[in-house]
């Protein structure tokens, strides 16, 4: 019976995925399907930058998690302490994580467990990841209160993953567009310590009233700020879906100031060219050599340069291209260099 449930979702995830649906009207759909086996209080699925393993988009279900826990979460995923992050999970290979068979101590000095599942009177939680091809396209969190998740629940939720992977990853590419119309300029704010701005330009605010949807900027803010302090090089970095196709580059970074670096630029900008071939790269799986010579075919260099380039020979060359052509569904070149700009014939 689970295995009947299992493979009927599939079906009707991938067939919506097949008609070009985004990424929230999937998500949107899956919750209703999964919540008829595994019940949740509070769920919470995201889209993840398969390459930076941040979280690009938030779809919630019936329940929203209120707005005031929404930067206290943001701030559990990226400040580098809490167990079980989407990060953390996908990079473990693992597919479901329950938070009862994590370490005791772990779960008791968690953020997101202390400062905001517990206010909520949600004991509960279940966390799984969405990776396909080696990459990690999403995530899900499942909370509740009483009964724990019990085994069937996580075997339904392993069973129907990969499914939800190569569909989240088909809804990431179907509606991806590179630009946002016009650039406004420069985006930058200033944080304090706890992720809140201080200061913030012009072209902030219409970053403000764009990503007000699936990303809220204060929530990414909050994550930008945390997720520069922990990083091991001071930089945060990700790429943020807007729920309508276009990407967006997000740094974050100390602002060191006569030795004071208590504060945090954040910049935000529409993701360039290169970053939204990096992203199609990853969704059609390409290998290493496959991305090179790619690269090379974008820069217009001819089957005999690329070979000279890479040390390969000629007849190497166009193995890789006819490898490149069946994952993409591209019949030549020129139809290859639109689909990797994003123009899909």
């Amino acid at each position: 019976m689970l295995e009947v449930r299992a493979e009927r979702l599939r079906r009707d995830i991938l067939a919506l995925a097949g008609t070009g649906a985004g990424v929230t009207e999937l998500h949107e759909r899956a919750i209703e399907l999964v919540d008829r086996t595994a019940r949740s209080d509070l769920t919470c699925w995201a889209l993840i930058d398969p390459q930076t393993l941040t979280f690009g988009s938030m779809t919630s279900g019936r329940n929203r998690i209120p707005g005031e826990y929404e930067p206290l979460l943001a701030e559990s995923e990226c400040g580098g302490h809490d167990p079980a992050t989407f990060a953390e999970v996908a990079r473990s290979g693992r597919t479901v994580v329950r938070a009862s068979d994590l370490p005791a101590t772990d779960v008791a000095h968690s953020l997101r467990h202390g400062a905001v599942w517990h206010p909520l009177g949600l004991d509960r939680e279940l966390r799984v990841a969405f990776t396909v091809d080696g990459y990690c396209w999403g995530a899900a969190g499942f909370v509740r209160s009483g009964s724990d998740f019990s085994d069937r629940d996580l075997e339904f939720l392993t069973m129907v993953a990969p499914a939800l992977a190569a569909a989240t990853r088909a809804a990431a590419v179907h509606t991806l567009r590179q630009r946002p119309g016009n650039d406004p300029g420069p985006a930058v704010v200033l944080t304090d310590p706890s992720g809140e701005p201080v200061a913030l330009t012009a072209a902030a605010r219409y970053w403000q009233d764009r990503l007000a949807g699936p990303v809220r900027l204060a929530v990414l803010l909050r994550a930008a700020t945390f997720g520069a302090r922990s990083s091991p090089s001071g930089v945060f970095r990700a790429r943020i879906s807007d729920g309508r196709g276009f990407w967006v580059l997000v740094r974050a970074t100390a602002l060191v100031t006569d030795g004071d670096e208590s504060r945090t630029v954040v910049t935000v900008e529409p993701a360039p060219a290169d970053e939204f071939t990096d992203l199609l790269f990853a969704a059609y799986a390409l290998t290493a050599r496959e991305r090179d010579v790619c690269t090379d075919v974008l820069a217009g260099l001819s089957t005999a340069e690329i070979a000279r380039r890479r040390h390969i020979s000629s007849n190497t060359v166009q193995d890789h291209l006819k490898s490149v052509y069946a994952k993409t569904g591209a019949g030549s070149r020129a139809e290859l260099a639109a689909r990797l700009a994003g123009r899909q014939p």
